[in-house]
């Protein structure tokens, strides 16, 4: 529940979001990042635009030494789970595996937590790698990449905490768990980050964005909600992967 002597933002949220998501050398100090838990979750927008700040000035300078579009893109993809540590990734497979691998929800959130990666996980890896590389390589050809790389990153970001506020945790343990359950106020000021982020990137497109990336949050929820009940960290990485692919799929028809 959200306190009402709580602030609904704090500066420290945008540096706890950026250690809990990416694997950039941030100061966090752990007692306040621990006591805000999730009420910092409206800053993973923010998370998202950093992280595509970071494409940006990658693909800047594959540009400006004459990489082709398919090499910038693959060079993107590749920066980008380096700079995430590949978590989403992560989730993508293992949530994969577990959704369409078990018949009830015990085994489906056993082989979830499972290390080892599956025939879905690979497949949904591989997929994932192809759809987001072909749109993205048509992106970067459009005279809008810059801002699609902002607003996609955000959105997926926000995509994230709406599924964090819309459904409970899955099982007792695990990040999701730790981090906590947002307030729907939280979720909400996530949504409105993105959305005021992607419109100056982007201007009215943002708005096509928004509705697929509700439609996609949306369709993830109802998967999770039905095979095991609720969200973990794994499905919140597979929900950041899933709007980025849609978001992106929905880019490069725009620009085609």
């Amino acid at each position: 529940m959200q306190n009402s002597d709580t602030p609904l933002m704090h500066w420290q949220d945008v540096p706890a979001a950026v250690g809990l998501l990416t694997r950039f050398p941030v100061k966090v100090d752990m007692a306040k990042a621990q006591a805000r838990g999730a009420k910092a979750a409206w800053a993973y927008p923010i998370v998202g635009l950093k992280i595509a700040m970071v494409l940006i000035f990658v693909a800047l300078i594959a540009n400006w030494i004459g990489l082709i579009p398919p090499v910038t893109a693959i060079l993107l993809l590749t920066v980008s789970t380096i700079v995430t540590g590949g978590m989403h990734e992560d989730g993508l497979a293992d949530s994969a595996d577990g959704l369409w691998g078990g018949w009830d929800k015990v085994r489906r959130l056993e082989i979830m937590k499972d290390s080892r990666t599956g025939a879905y996980g690979v497949l949904a890896l591989i997929l994932s790698v192809l759809l987001r590389w072909t749109c993205m390589t048509a992106v970067l050809q459009s005279d809008m990449w810059i801002g699609s790389l902002i607003a996609v990153a955000m959105f997926s970001r926000a995509a994230m905490v709406a599924m964090m506020t819309g459904l409970p945790n899955a099982r007792d343990g695990g990040l999701s768990k730790s981090v906590g359950r947002p307030h729907p106020i939280t979720a909400w000021l996530a949504i409105g980050v993105a959305t005021f982020g992607a419109t100056v990137a982007l201007g009215l497109t943002a708005g096509t964005l928004l509705i697929m990336a509700v439609a996609t949050t949306s369709l993830c929820a109802g998967i999770a909600h039905r095979k095991v009940g609720g969200q973990t960290g794994d499905i919140l990485g597979a929900t950041q992967q899933m709007t980025e692919i849609t978001l992106l799929v929905t880019l490069a028809t725009l620009v085609a």
